[in-house]
């Protein structure tokens, strides 16, 4: 296993060395002394700790922070066994596949289907851990990245940030940034990437990569589309929840976004669905390493017009992620509901298709809208993987 060391590399590639990444990259190791000084004495810290070790006094965690020496040692003594405990804790299983396609020396960007805003790359890095690949960098939108202790705990995560918020001239600018940082992790430092495939989870089941990510990380490339992109490595990945995480927060957005109103968040959503998305039950979890885009690069090139090349490489992306993505009977019981069939009878039992609608029922009792309405949409959030592997 190659051992992460955080620390500036030796050599850095033209097209970053006009860019300053202080603020955006993870922590190094010379910082994380006074980083994890910072951190022991977050209420905050307490509050997680108290709910992850509840057998430990607030001296020992103090100690445990204190101890900590790297974004190394704080992925494997903190982060490992904390989403061990839940993955153990909320599911009836974790899985994976795919990984004989990649070599342990390489780096790849994983451009990944998102669900759950911490649990799809905090459980991509205990997969790689436990199959002794280096763990990734990781995206981290600058919604969730408050100051103080988020913001310790995502950059000695190995997290960085992704700001979405200036004009049209400082967004053009901040993805620039972005691209170049992005192709210096995986070019310079030999570091894999984990990034969600577009903005934001999935709220209805249905996975989709925005051309605009592309286009970013293109930016920093140069005019040839088919080295630009081979030389990220694209792996695109896929998680599949039996039971959609914070699937009850998802569709009571719908709805009320269905209602032509825009949506706000209310303070502390974000984190209210991240402590959500811990807690709930899960399921099965299965995660699919999809084969490196590399073949496909060269028939895509032969397209004349870039905007349809981003195009075709988006859809690459989303059908490998289709493909992949591991369908279990709720998927079939609500294709079946929605579509008024029974052509996916064979894929479940009666007492499947009887908790399922039970499951669905409780949680539509302490939502706010027309139940009717409620049930389609969670039915279609449950059906949509079924209808994109169709594809």
């Amino acid at each position: 296993m190659k051992l992460y060391i955080s620390q500036a590399p030796k050599q850095i590639s033209n097209f970053a060395k006009e860019f300053n990444f202080e603020t955006l990259r993870p922590y190094y190791d010379s910082e994380s002394k006074e980083v994890m000084n910072r951190l022991a004495y977050y209420e905050t810290y307490y509050k997680a700790m108290a709910f992850l070790w509840p057998e430990m006094t607030k001296e020992q965690m103090i100690e445990k922070a204190l101890n900590t020496k790297s974004p190394y040692e704080f992925q494997t003594g903190y982060m490992r066994d904390a989403i061990w405990k839940i993955v153990n804790s909320t599911s009836t299983g974790l899985t994976w596949s795919g990984l004989e396609n990649l070599d342990r020396n390489k780096a790849y960007l994983y451009i990944a289907n998102h669900r759950d805003i911490l649990l799809d790359s905090a459980i991509l890095q205990i997969i790689l851990d436990k199959e002794e690949f280096e763990t990734s960098e990781i995206t981290f939108g600058s919604n969730l990245m408050e100051e103080g202790f988020i913001t310790d705990f995502g950059r000695m995560n190995r997290m960085f940030t992704v700001k979405r918020e200036g004009n049209v001239k400082e967004l053009y600018d901040i993805s620039r940034q972005l691209s170049a940082y992005i192709r210096h992790v995986i070019l310079d430092k030999n570091t894999s990437v984990w990034i969600a495939q577009r903005n934001g989870r999935t709220k209805d089941g249905s996975d989709i990569t925005q051309t605009g990510l592309l286009k970013m990380l293109n930016l920093s490339g140069d005019a040839d589309f088919k080295k630009s992109f081979s030389e990220l490595n694209i792996v695109p990945l896929t998680i599949s929840f039996e039971y959609e995480p914070c699937d009850n927060l998802k569709v009571q957005e719908l709805y009320l976004s269905s209602l032509h109103t825009k949506y706000v968040k209310a303070p502390g959503e974000d984190l209210n669905s991240i402590l959500t998305g811990i807690k709930q039950p899960k399921g099965k979890i299965h995660v699919a390493f999809g084969k490196p885009i590399k073949e496909e690069l060269a028939e895509i090139d032969k397209v004349t017009n870039e905007n349809e090349k981003i195009k075709l490489l988006a859809a690459q992306i989303d059908k490998c992620i289709y493909q992949n993505y591991k369908l279990n009977p709720v998927n079939y019981i609500a294709y079946d509901l929605l579509n008024q069939t029974n052509i996916f009878e064979n894929n479940y039992t009666q007492t499947e298709k009887e908790s399922f609608l039970n499951y669905i029922s409780q949680k539509i009792k302490a939502m706010t809208g027309e139940a009717e309405v409620l049930k389609n949409l969670f039915l279609t959030m449950y059906a949509n993987p079924v209808v994109n592997k169709l594809k």
